[in-house]
């Protein structure tokens, strides 16, 4: 059975970030992901094929809309779906190999394969062939990340109800596109489809868009975004959603009547779960919390010796950068524990800290829709009201 100081579960950016920190510092690191490539949901199927989607469709918004205006005339411009489509797996499978030779380059070994956890200290590899080998450990770092959350009067058919992985493969245009919750997911695909010709309707269960963001950026992005085609329906609770022969029906009510809303295409993104299931982490001791996130201390160990646990499936905002930062975190910890006088073999000094675990409010994010939008809470409600309370000052902006 091959030994490892450290086998890290799942390699989206926390996992991977995490695998290559660990090689730096001399450890012997293993890297264990369920899919066929390495990368996660951010690198395969989230922020990066939704990135490379959004800035093709803003170039055609540029040569259909304001090409012209700079004297540059192209006329029968059109979209090529599939061209698009094709240019966008490029950049996820360039990604692809480049965090492929940043494994070998670290002397990373990664194994194929659903990784469990039978004992502390003991990892169980099931292949998609079937075939299961077992490996030692001295730590264990879980960096399975999130999955959508369904709608249980709504659940993913793959087809008609789709999650954010499907809206980033689609193979036409739908004429009419129903996105249910506008938050950063829902506003980035509805800003593509609505680009490249979609008729695109947003429901929001609650008073206003982009949760997180300050209340008058939030009122601000809605009404440019309702400039450019998106219709907007605040306060509304959807209900049901019918499928008839692939079209779909919307039920939802507002102001207390029903509406409905017919569409080609639904789009679901109210969310997104801890994958924390299928791990056996609950049978080895390892608690949970009462939305299935894994606990951690501020070191990111969990209440079982030897296990650690980062990015979306502990608490926290559900964002790359953060489970990047608290990977690097993890592992410097590690690391000191293994060996009280590693040294570092490359740039970048230890650090006992990340600062977007232990201060959460400090963690940037952003939209990416145009305009696109950033921001770093507190956002200004709780700074007012904090410069009201202690310093007696009211906040002007």
């Amino acid at each position: 059975m091959e030994k490892f100081d450290v086998v890290i579960i799942g390699s989206g950016p926390g996992g991977y970030i995490a695998a290559i920190r660990a090689g730096q510092l001399g450890l012997k690191t293993a890297l264990v992901e369920k899919d066929k490539e390495l990368g996660g949901t951010c690198l395969n199927v989230g922020c990066i094929p939704s990135k490379a989607l959004l800035t093709s469709s803003d170039h055609f918004m540029f040569v259909k809309k304001e090409a012209a205006k700079h004297g540059i005339v192209i006329d029968g411009a059109h979209v090529d779906l599939a061209k698009m489509q094709q240019r966008k797996d490029k950049v996820v499978k360039t990604f692809n190999s480049g965090v492929r030779t940043l494994m070998k380059t670290n002397k990373v070994t990664t194994f194929e394969g659903t990784g469990t956890i039978i004992a502390p200290g003991k990892v169980s590899i099931k292949s998609s062939n079937g075939q299961t080998q077992e490996i030692e450990t001295k730590n264990i770092v879980i960096a399975t990340g999130s999955a959508p959350v369904e709608l249980p009067f709504a659940k993913f058919d793959g087809k008609t109800i789709v999650s954010s992985t499907e809206a980033l493969t689609f193979t036409e245009a739908p004429k009419k596109l129903v996105v249910i919750g506008a938050g950063a997911v829902g506003l980035e695909l509805g800003s593509v489809w609505n680009r490249l010709g979609s008729e695109v309707t947003m429901l929001e269960f609650l008073p206003r868009i982009a949760l997180g963001f300050d209340l008058e950026l939030s009122n601000l992005l809605q009404r440019l975004l309702t400039v450019q085609g998106i219709t907007f329906h605040l306060e509304t609770k959807v209900s049901a959603v019918k499928i008839d022969n692939g079209h779909a029906t919307v039920a939802a009510t507002k102001d207390g009547e029903e509406i409905k809303f017919e569409a080609d295409k639904v789009l679901v993104s109210v969310g997104r779960r801890p994958f924390s299931e299928g791990l056996c982490a609950e049978k080895v001791g390892v608690e949970l919390d009462e939305k299935k996130r894994i606990k951690v201390n501020e070191h990111f160990r969990t209440n079982v010796e030897g296990i650690y646990a980062i990015g979306d499936v502990i608490a926290g905002p559900m964002l790359a950068h953060k489970a990047e930062d608290e990977g690097i975190a993890c592992v410097e910890i590690i690391a000191a524990s293994v060996s009280p006088k590693i040294k570092r073999k490359k740039k970048g000094s230890m650090c006992v800290l990340a600062n977007s675990h232990s201060a959460p409010t400090a963690v940037r994010f952003a939209v990416m829709t145009w305009r696109e939008w950033s921001s770093s809470s507190p956002t200004q409600k709780p700074i007012a009201f904090l410069a009201r309370t202690f310093c007696n000052t009211p906040l002007r902006s």
